[in-house]
């Protein structure tokens, strides 16, 4: 909600449904969250997930644009304008010491978290996130055969190697073994 507010974003569902892509950074709970307050889902390409085990999250604003004149950048860049936001680890101590009384961690926190201003709970960054057309929520690309496997692959993700295409498995890269 924090980060829909500082991007001045209303209505996440409705009339700024378009507008707004998140990143998060942790497969939690906190990432559900973000999705049912954003309204941005991975199915609909609205939603990125970087596997770095932070409680964070990037909200990015499609309808700013940044043009960079930056050295090694071209003015033609996809840069947008973001905030980023993580829960402050302090947090947790706060709460300790505002809520001594409560024995059960988890009430503690529950009521003090309640009682916190927005800057005793997170840091708050303003940040520029590249973001390509390929990244889009409705991007539209051909899609391509592995040369190994067979199966299709979408938006741009094959490894081109000595004229071959391959998906990301086949070049060498997956997360799973067959069973022999």
């Amino acid at each position: 909600m924090l980060g829909l507010q500082k991007l001045g974003v209303d209505d996440p569902q409705g009339k700024d449904r378009k507008r707004l892509v998140t990143f998060v950074e942790i497969d939690r709970c906190a990432t559900d969250a973000v999705a049912v307050v954003t309204g941005c889902r991975l199915g609909k390409r609205a939603l990125k997930f970087r596997d770095w085990g932070k409680m964070a999250a990037t909200f990015v604003d499609l309808s700013a644009r940044l043009r960079t004149n930056e050295p090694g950048q071209n003015v033609a860049d996809h840069w947008y304008r973001a905030i980023r936001i993580a829960a402050k680890e302090s947090s947790k101590a706060l709460a300790r010491a505002m809520h001594p009384e409560i024995e059960n961690k988890n009430q503690q926190q529950m009521l003090a978290y309640r009682e916190m201003s927005d800057d005793d709970l997170f840091a708050m960054e303003w940040v520029k996130v590249e973001l390509p057309p390929e990244e889009f929520p409705g991007y539209k690309a051909a899609r391509i055969v592995c040369g190994v496997c067979g199966e299709g692959i979408n938006f741009g993700r094959e490894v081109r190697h000595e004229g071959n295409v391959f998906c990301r498995a086949c070049a060498g890269n997956k997360y799973y073994e067959p069973l022999q």
